[in-house]
């Protein structure tokens, strides 16, 4: 079968990843056509010779917030042009869209009036905000793959039968690392001071407003060995200019898990990372500062639909993770939260017993196989 995945950031770069190496132990003959990163690239190559074609880097893709999206809208809507015209010369049995709503609900639409069927994998976060989604994806998916098991009473309250949970795909993520580890030498500390994680996001404009803030607090602490997780795609390059040139902090690049594993406590800019640290055990405060006017007009649409930001407190639905949303992400009390967090006994054993809560509530692994055996599934349909 001819499948056509998108993933337009990291997180689905990685999930994309998981899901096609599972899609080619579902369907040994698989043809995958996909937009990703170098994860992807990387799983590709397990696919016979021939059988896969990268069309899209995730790099010239991953645009977040109304303003940034609206700056470089004639990338974008040439990204929407090209994709359509792409599809429709390959014309795949399935489309397989990984999260990034804004654009991939836009191609779901055009390929479900071309007949093509549609899988989304991973649920726009419809239930926080617009809301309004919610009947263009019941007429436009055959299948959507959730996996928040709080998403479930929403889809059931929306009449939204071909809604089906699958798991969380980072526990397999975060199992295979654990295993792959444990299959290596062990290793002595590589640092005598304690380990802090700066994790800043993944996407330029975070950058621009989590790396000064983080080097701040990094600043005031000279007891701790802070180290910085950063993209190769981006370019080493960028995260210095936003450095202050006397930063004592350490850039590691392309190596996350690796970084989680040695780490103390951890500063996390709000998205999949949140949850990643939450389940390598490793203390954390969320901070995230979006555009003034993307704030602006998003906070209506929100409204009291939603209390928290970060995937770990969504998934417990109570706060185990202090966040530091738009003006309450200061220097003052960023270093706040950073003390409690790393000073705290009793606060830190709170926060790592409730992260064990977390983990249980997302189930076991397979995730990845359960989802490519609906992709499969679909594509056989009323072939």
């Amino acid at each position: 079968m001819k499948y056509y995945i998108i993933a337009g950031e990291a997180s689905g770069d990685l999930h994309g990843a998981n899901l096609m190496r599972a899609l080619l132990r579902a369907d040994a003959n698989a043809e995958v056509r996909f937009w990703g990163g170098d994860l992807m690239a990387a799983a590709a190559q397990t696919f016979p010779q021939g059988h896969t074609t990268q069309v899209r880097h995730i790099r010239d893709l991953a645009y977040m917030g109304l303003v940034e999206v609206a700056s470089h809208l004639p990338v974008v809507l040439g990204n929407i042009r090209f994709c359509k015209r792409d599809i429709k010369e390959y014309r795949p049995d399935v489309m397989v869209f990984i999260d990034y709503p804004g654009f991939n609900l836009k191609i779901a639409k055009f390929t479900h009036r071309q007949g093509i069927k549609n899988l989304y994998y991973i649920s726009p976060q419809i239930w926080a905000w617009k809301k309004g989604r919610i009947r263009p994806m019941r007429r436009d998916l055959d299948k959507l793959c959730y996996i928040l098991p709080t998403e479930q009473r929403f889809y059931a309250e929306n009449s939204f039968p071909q809604a089906t949970y699958v798991g969380h795909p980072l526990l397999d993520e975060v199992e295979n690392y654990h295993q792959r580890m444990s299959q290596q030498p062990a290793t002595g500390m590589s640092s005598a001071k304690p380990v802090v994680a700066l994790l800043p996001g993944s996407r330029k404009q975070e950058l621009r407003r989590t790396i000064p803030l983080m080097a701040k607090v990094a600043r005031k602490h000279p007891e701790y060995c802070f180290k910085m997780a950063g993209m190769t795609l981006i370019g080493s390059e960028f995260y210095r200019s936003l450095l202050p040139s006397d930063a004592d902090i350490e850039m590691v690049f392309d190596s996350t898990y690796d970084l989680l594993s040695e780490s103390y406590a951890a500063l996390v800019c709000s998205g999949t990372a949140t949850l990643e640290t939450a389940l390598f055990r490793v203390p954390e405060v969320v901070c995230y500062q979006c555009n003034k006017l993307t704030e602006l007009v998003a906070r209506p649409l929100i409204g009291k639909r939603i209390r928290f930001i970060s995937l770990v407190n969504l998934i417990a639905d109570r706060k185990v993770v202090n966040e530091l949303i738009q003006s309450d992400f200061n220097i003052q009390q960023l270093d706040k939260e950073f003390r409690m967090i790393t000073e705290d006994a009793a606060a830190r054993q709170t926060m790592l017993e409730s992260y064990d809560e977390v983990a249980k509530l997302l189930g076991g692994v397979g995730a990845s196989e359960r989802t490519a055996m609906e992709i499969v599934k679909l594509a056989a349909k009323d072939n």
